[in-house]
Formats: structure tokens, C-alpha cells, sequence
């Protein structure tokens, strides 16, 4: 999967690596056995790095354990509606 469009203002990370509007970023997705994802990213991005680099991730199946959510902060909407916090 190639994903592009960008905007100029993001980060990949919480550590604030840039990535502006002429990156390019491709998803591997592999699962080489029953519980393992393995997710090959590529960032092209000729504005902030000197090269393409790659990264791989690596997810584990987790069954009978609570689901770990990420939450992004970034134009978020919605905790005026939730109710008893």
C-alpha cells in the first residue's frame, strides 16, 4: 500500500520526525505465521531525509488481554460527549 498527500506539518513519531508534502510512504504486509504481523514501511521523503529509509514492525496476537488504544489528540472532536469521566 503507497500512501502520499501529506500535509506539510506532521510528524511520524512522537519523537517529531518530519514529514512534509512531498513524502511517500509504502506498507509491506507480511504474516509469516499464526500471531505475527511484520509491516515493512518505506519513507520517501526528499524534503527532510537525504534517502528513502525502511522500518520494520512487528505486531503479536494477544488473546484474552485488554485491546492497547492509541489516540490521537490531532483535531479531536469528541470527549465533549463523553459521559461520567
Amino acid at each position: 500500500m503507497q500512501t502520499t498527500g501529506f500535509r506539510d506539518d506532521v510528524w511520524l513519531d512522537v519523537e517529531g520526525s518530519p514529514l512534509t508534502n512531498t513524502a511517500k510512504m509504502t506498507e509491506r504486509f507480511n504474516r509469516p505465521n499464526y500471531g505475527t504481523l511484520l509491516v515493512d514501511i518505506t519513507v520517501e521523503e526528499p524534503k527532510a531525509y537525504t534517502k528513502p529509509w525502511s522500518v520494520t514492525v512487528t505486531n503479536r496476537i494477544m488473546p484474552d488481554t485488554e485491546l492497547m488504544e492509541f489516540i490521537c489528540n490531532e483535531n479531536e472532536r469528541d470527549s465533549r460527549h463523553f459521559v461520567g469521566q
